[in-house]
């Protein structure tokens, strides 16, 4: 996959028209493993009877993976049981739909795929359905494919133990480990001609936490939203390749606590200004906008590998001559939007040149509706407001401020923005210094996530606040139902209670 650049991934529902690409993929993925594959009637019964647990990802319009799963009811599974046991009956007759816990009874990523992280996209999807369907866990027989190697001189209680203990490199364990499920007991005679496990497996059990007896909930929308913000440390990079790895570094880290976004600052890629800075300010900028375009492609393979949406904070871009102070949303599907730095600071137009932007709007994600404003853009509470009445639940802010009192003035103005607009306002800025850039000397930061002050928020109105002037990662819960209370049941309502008949703020049309 290292040549081949994603332009779209997308989890979607299995369908019967799916099937003979499905059957050449389990063929490749398995190598000979399984000498079966899910027959054309399988795949139309699973459909029908649980269709919300049969799932593939497709990359630019390619099945890439899949994940199937049954319903069960927990007690009714023997403690000796086989994979033949749990899918007895060309109807799948252990499947209930009243049961307690899903059944994993496949899931692949085809080898040209792997590498990407998608069988953790996978998992995730299993997670989200079980804690929307109100059940136990999910609990599947995992293969020990590494298992044939050591049979002779560990038993399959000692290698799991061996391989809990990073004494043995098992993928599918150690995977599947890592993922947080827990090994229950030894499985034998699991699955019949699977020699590389000695065919025996590990029940493996991820329990959900979530789970209330007796009640079932519906699925719902995504309402608790968890945003990774990244306070990043400016310094000196030899190349590109240097400063993508430790962005990579960055979105590796949040993405492993499962957040939703990603968040990084203005100017981010400001270090590698220090190759030009023999040459004056405005031509040593428009050499770092060279780098804005790789710097967007790999970000947007970054949002797929690791399943996570990326606002990429700020960098410089020349359209047709022009410069602007300009940003990317890359979506974790692999789309990907633009917005512009609408207000430019005197020094930002004094010493660079930089140009006032024109695009102003809210961006659809699957997490929120949001909108984004760098750093100066936050102290005009006209866009947020025009945002807010586009139904923006989240405003992210990327900064950069030299002084206290600059960062101060994002500050107050993001804490007043989350208050006026009954929005939570994330903002994140840069630490450090740049003592070889020429207008980049110092940075003051203190990144954070603000909320409105009623009584279902935090009463001064901070979710979270980094540690001021260090390098490291902010991650913090928010929750959009609560946003939906206010703006009906506040103390106060700013929105609604707008004087719509004195005054106004509209958009001029361009």
């Amino acid at each position: 996959m290292e040549d081949y650049k994603i332009e779209n991934i997308e989890l979607k529902f299995l369908s019967v028209d799916d099937f003979e690409e499905l059957k050449s993929a389990t063929l490749e993925a398995y190598s000979g493993v399984m000498d079966s594959y899910w027959k054309k009637h399988h795949i139309e019964t699973l459909t029908s009877i649980f269709p919300e647990g049969q799932v593939v990802i497709k990359i630019d319009g390619k099945l890439a993976g899949c994940a199937l799963s049954l319903i069960v009811d927990y007690d009714e599974i023997d403690d000796e049981h086989t994979y033949a046991d749990i899918i007895e009956g060309e109807g799948f007759k252990n499947h209930n739909p009243d049961g307690d816990v899903i059944y994993g009874i496949d899931v692949f990523i085809k080898p040209e795929f792997r590498g990407l992280r998608l069988g953790r996209r996978l998992y995730d999807y299993r997670k989200e359905l079980c804690e929307n369907l109100n059940l136990k866990g999910i609990v599947f027989g995992g293969r020990m494919p590494n298992y044939h190697k050591y049979k002779d001189l560990y038993s399959p209680k000692e290698y799991i133990q061996k391989v809990k203990l990073k004494e043995i490199h098992d993928p599918v364990l150690n995977f599947q480990t890592s993922n947080d499920f827990h090994p229950v007991r030894v499985l034998k005679n699991y699955l019949q001609g699977d020699t590389a496990s000695g065919e025996y497996a590990v029940l493996m059990e991820w329990d959900n936490i979530y789970y209330t007896k007796p009640v079932k909930k519906a699925k719902q929308e995504k309402t608790i939203v968890r945003l990774g913000l990244i306070q990043w440390q400016m310094r000196p990079y030899k190349n590109l390749e240097d400063l993508m790895q430790q962005v990579e570094y960055f979105v590796d880290s949040v993405s492993a606590y499962r957040c939703d976004f990603a968040l990084f600052p203005e100017f981010f890629n400001a270090p590698l200004m220090a190759e030009y800075n023999h040459l004056h300010e405005p031509q040593a900028i428009r050499e770092l906008a060279k780098h804005t375009k790789p710097i967007l492609e790999q970000l947007k393979q970054l949002a797929i590998s690791y399943n996570i949406n990326i606002i990429s904070g700020s960098m410089p871009e020349v359209v047709d001559d022009i410069l602007y102070n300009v940003g990317y949303l890359c979506r974790r599907d692999g789309s990907f939007e633009r917005y512009e730095k609408i207000h430019v600071t005197p020094d930002e137009a004094k010493v660079w040149g930089m140009q006032k932007g024109n695009k102003l709007k809210t961006f659809q994600t699957d997490a929120g509706k949001i909108g984004i404003l760098i750093c100066y853009d936050s102290e005009f509470p006209e866009l947020s407001r025009l945002l807010a009445d586009e139904g923006m639940d989240i405003l992210f802010v990327p900064f950069l401020t030299d002084t206290q009192n600059g960062y101060s003035r994002v500050r107050l103005c993001a804490q007043a923005r989350a208050i006026e607009n009954e929005c939570y306002v994330a903002i994140a800025g840069s630490v450090g210094n740049l003592p070889n850039v020429n207008n980049m000397d110092i940075q003051y930061a203190q990144s954070a996530v603000f909320t409105p002050c009623d009584f279902s928020f935090p009463s001064n109105g901070i979710k979270a606040e980094a540690t001021t002037n260090t390098e490291m990662i902010l991650v913090a819960d928010v929750d959009l139902s609560l946003l939906r209370e206010l703006h009906t049941f506040g103390a106060v309502k700013n929105l609604k209670d707008r004087r719509k008949d004195f005054y106004n703020v509209i958009r001029v049309q361009q």
